[in-house]
């Protein structure tokens, strides 16, 4: 059950980021940003409520709130930079970046201790990403908000990580809260942005819904005690967008970034096995 949740988590994951990656290429990418995490605020706080919470604890919010930080953070600069890039590009490079930062902060920060694998993983990613970077031009754009969005997924998932097992969804749901805080600022200034027809704001209110759909659904995952084969399984999401990227929207890359996009694959695994 674990496993299959955790596969469900990478779907899930993967079709939000293909299409909140084309909506933000016909709206702007605050609309996007913003609705969807309204949509996700109003999913975390429904799944809360059906899903019992042994004990939950002021710290545990707090934790949460400051994973949402990092989710408002992300999806801000990862629509950005779907708008203006390649999704086969700007996935994979905040995906794989936001692991290997998750690994250096759990090592500073927490003082965990990574095995060889992950090491390796680490290596593997700065060339990875310097192979990314260096393709043509116009495939390249983005790549700097994919690195940006990075920051914010590891801050997502190493503040998440800290909330007791027992608080069920509710840090999901203050992480959602804090997310809207964090956005709004930038909605205000963009408020002439936000005015889109009804059929725009629906989507982008579900993709946000997915988005905490997928983070659920990660955690339900962890919840289970099948820590290392979630994580592994998870972090495979961006195979989706990059694949319906090639396929669906004819995007191409040149074969260094092709190597790089690889590269950035095996880094994944790597550090998420190590």
């Amino acid at each position: 059950m674990g496993a299959l949740l955790a596969l469900s988590s990478a779907v899930v994951y993967g079709i939000v980021d293909f299409t909140g990656g084309l909506l933000s290429r016909r709206v702007h990418h605050t609309a996007v940003t913003f609705f969807g995490q309204l949509g996700g605020l109003l999913l975390a706080c429904a799944a809360a409520l059906l899903l019992p919470a042994d004990a939950v604890h002021f710290t545990d919010l707090l934790w949460g709130a400051l994973s949402g930080v990092g989710s408002g953070v992300a999806m801000r600069f990862l629509n950005r930079g779907l708008s203006r890039g390649a999704m086969s590009v700007v996935v994979p490079v905040s995906a794989v970046t936001g692991v290997a930062l998750s690994v250096l902060c759990g090592v500073l920060v927490l003082g965990d201790r990574p095995g060889a694998l992950a090491w390796l993983g680490i290596a593997v990613t700065v060339p990875a990403l310097w192979f990314v970077a260096g393709g043509r031009t116009g495939a390249g754009k983005g790549t700097a908000d994919g690195l940006l969005a990075s920051a914010g997924v590891a801050v997502q998932y190493l503040a998440l990580g800290q909330a007791g097992p027992g608080s069920g969804l509710w840090p999901v749901a203050a992480g959602r809260v804090a997310a809207v805080l964090v956005l709004l600022p930038d909605a205000a200034r963009h408020a002439h942005r936000l005015k889109l027809p009804p059929g725009r704001c629906v989507r982008a209110l579900l993709i946000g819904a997915g988005a905490a759909l997928g983070l659920v659904l990660y955690l339900l995952a962890v919840q289970r005690q099948l820590l290392a084969v979630a994580v592994v399984i998870a972090s495979l999401y961006p195979a989706l967008p990059v694949v319906l990227g090639l396929a669906l929207l004819r995007e191409r890359i040149s074969r260094r970034q092709t190597a790089g996009l690889l590269g950035a694959a095996v880094a994944t695994v790597l550090l998420t096995l190590g």
